[in-house]
């Protein structure tokens, strides 16, 4: 942004603003150490919203915090014309187009245009899980999922299905789980041009380019593609038995899942499941198919 465009703009935001701040006025206050107390700056001017009554120090964070109240977002990126309220927010949307990362992990070498991602993904490593139910105990990693997840203490599954009356807590399963309906497929890998029904999905298959294996055994150091694949490997240190297809090296818990999975090694269906890959002739098959698998990840209550 231009210094010229951007005087010009401050000037401009203070005649509109001139109503909203007038009452805005910094309160002076002078302190003096004349009782020995320990130094502090003997000036302290606050800077207060009149909407809020939220403080500050300097009138350049006041006039950025103004913003919230009159939605004005002054940085707006001219590849897909989303505007921001603040110039750090715009920096770092901008790193969506420019691919810039500069938060690399120093354990699996994943990379991040967000510090906060970042700081969510470590948690993986660490096994850090700072969000705890206060009901039930049960830990998260991010403050969404524990939010999530105190719905169903309040029985609160408000989004429903409309073609099957199935009902769920989070909108995003909501919304993975209308492609069985639709056959819709959202999620595109820029790679292969392969489609997925679901971002998870997508992820898990993107390793498949990348080589990248996120998920270590905290036992033995071994490390895997999914979370599927790391829980079947640690399977085999709590001593449950499992069954390995010779075929593809996918792990089942049960005989008969992995009779059923050699199944499909030996015809061609139409309709693959992307949770666990067993596959169908028909559509509707699949469709039923599906729903074990959102009975085993809805919430038990």
């Amino acid at each position: 942004m231009v210094l010229k465009e951007e005087t010009q703009h401050w000037n401009k935001m203070e005649e509109q603003h001139q109503e909203i701040t007038a009452d805005e006025k910094p309160t002076l206050t002078e302190k003096t150490s004349s009782l020995g107390r320990s130094r502090k700056s003997k000036t302290e001017c606050n800077f207060s919203s009149k909407q809020c009554r939220k403080s500050f120090s300097q009138k350049l964070n006041l006039d950025v915090h103004m913003r919230v109240h009159i939605r004005e977002k002054p940085y707006t990126c001219e590849q897909c014309g989303k505007s921001f309220g603040q110039k750090k927010s715009f920096k770092t949307h901008m790193r969506i187009h420019t691919g810039e990362r500069p938060y690399t992990c120093q354990q699996c070498g994943k990379s991040f245009c967000q510090a906060g991602n970042f700081a969510v993904h470590k948690r993986i490593h660490t096994g850090e899980r700072p969000y705890t139910c206060q009901q039930c105990g049960k830990s998260f990693t991010q403050s969404g999922n524990l939010k999530d997840h105190i719905r169903t203490h309040n029985g609160g599954k408000k989004f429903t299905c409309t073609q099957c009356g199935k009902s769920f807590a989070q909108k995003q399963k909501y919304d993975t789980h209308m492609t069985i309906h639709t056959g819709e497929k959202p999620y595109r890998c820029t790679e292969c041009g392969k489609s997925f029904t679901c971002k998870s999905a997508l992820n898990n298959h993107m390793i498949s380019h990348t080589g990248e294996k996120p998920f270590a055994c905290v036992q033995c150091g071994k490390s895997f593609t999914t979370k599927t694949s790391l829980k079947n490997h640690m399977d085999g240190h709590t001593g449950i038995i499992v069954f390995i297809c010779d075929q593809c090296g996918k792990s089942l818990t049960r005989k008969d899942y992995i009779k059923q999975h050699m199944k499909n090694h030996s015809r061609e269906d139409r309709f693959r499941c992307s949770e666990c890959g067993i596959s169908f002739k028909q559509k509707i098959n699949l469709s039923a198919h599906m729903k074990l698998h959102y009975a085993e990840q809805s919430p038990q209550h």
